[in-house]
């Protein structure tokens, strides 16, 4: 039997870690949901800031900025998030974004948010030609066919139609609860014992 079957797709949706998910990974996490279907399902935490690398040692790494260069990045990147998007391919980059910027490569996931893993918007974001509103990510998140449904389906997760200013404007310590607020609950009211006898 199909165990996505029951599931439409909640891709372009947010993942809401409920209290006591077990996975410290995934703790107080909100995840973006960029493909689901019954082989899987992909997203990204947007509520983790990574310490390190930073943006000009990003940058770097990838060989889009030199060194001699970094001092010469504007303000706003040199003081850039980066993001824990999850525990896949952490040393791989992946651009959420606002439309402006579209290559054949880009997917087109939800409302006004696409994704790219291209060095292309890595360049154009170091040169001030980025999209307007972007989050860097490190890394995403993985389930097989039928896992994240399993995980749902044991409270894990909270699911809720995603607002794009909670990803791209919200402060980042704010955005757990902003997410649940969209569902009308507070964090305070979750209980770790929801659904277990």
């Amino acid at each position: 039997m199909n165990k996505s079957a029951s599931f439409p797709s909640l891709c372009g949706k947010f993942l809401i870690a409920m209290p006591g998910m077990g996975d410290q990974r995934f703790e107080r996490s909100v995840i973006y949901l960029c493909a689901h279907s019954d082989e899987g399902a992909m997203g990204f935490i947007f509520n983790q800031a990574l310490e390190s690398p930073t943006m000009p040692e990003f940058l770097q790494q990838l060989e889009i900025v030199e060194s001699s260069e970094i001092s010469m990045l504007p303000e706003e990147i040199m003081a850039r998030t980066l993001y824990v998007g999850g525990p896949v391919e952490p040393g791989r980059g992946f651009v959420l974004h606002t439309p402006e910027f579209d290559s054949e490569s880009t997917l087109h996931v939800s409302g006004n948010v696409r994704l790219t893993a291209t060095l292309d918007i890595l360049r154009a974001i170091a040169t001030g030609k980025g999209p307007a509103k972007n989050m860097i990510a490190l890394g995403y998140s993985g389930w097989s066919a039928g896992q994240l449904e399993d995980e749902i389906t044991s409270n894990g997760w909270l699911t809720v139609d995603a607002d794009e200013s909670i990803i791209f404007e919200t402060d980042i310590d704010k955005r757990y609860d902003s997410s649940l607020a969209l569902l009308g609950i507070s964090s305070t009211a979750l209980s770790s014992d929801i659904g277990h006898a």
